[in-house]
């Protein structure tokens, strides 16, 4: 008798970066009308109504590629720790960046942030590669936001540098 129907782990580890990006949305949906709003940015700044349909894009595309990485290695195991502890350690910077940035106004420390997880997505990313390549290649659009991110991020912290 099977007690987990065979596409619930595609669904929940599709679903599992969304956790995070609801609740840091809880955040960011408070901040955008006052203190985001009252902040210079470039030109280049996206809408903040593409954040979100962009996000949760993302979120599902590495989500789905963690799956595919898990059922190629055979589950959680020895061989599975490396690229899905990479990938943990990813997506838990990712999701800090909000309470950090929007939360406690901390730009530059969101800048760190940001990289950081550059850094552990990009290191995800390649671990990725020799285990499943349509995996490594879900997280490319992920690692081409958030260097569009970092970039915003400093941006916003360069030019709001004297405001308190």
């Amino acid at each position: 008798m099977e007690v987990v129907p065979a596409w619930a782990p595609a669904v929940g580890f599709t679903l599992l970066p969304h956790a995070g990006g609801v609740l840091g949305s809880k955040i960011t949906k408070k901040e955008i009308p006052v203190w985001y709003q009252s902040l210079q940015k470039p030109s280049w700044c996206p809408p903040n109504w593409v954040f979100a349909p962009v996000w949760g894009t993302l979120y599902t595309s590495m989500g789905y590629g963690s799956y595919l990485v898990w059922k190629e290695l055979g589950g959680f195991n020895e061989k599975s720790v490396v690229p899905l502890g990479l990938y943990a350690g990813q997506l838990a910077l990712n999701w800090a960046w909000t309470p950090i940035f929007f939360g406690a106004h901390k730009i530059g420390w969101g800048l760190a942030t940001l990289l950081l997880t550059t850094g552990a997505a990009t290191a995800t990313t390649a671990s990725w590669y020799n285990i499943h390549k349509t995996a490594a290649y879900l997280m490319v659009p992920y690692l081409a936001w958030l260097t569009m991110a970092s970039t915003l991020n400093y941006r916003i912290w360069k030019d709001n540098c004297n405001k308190k």
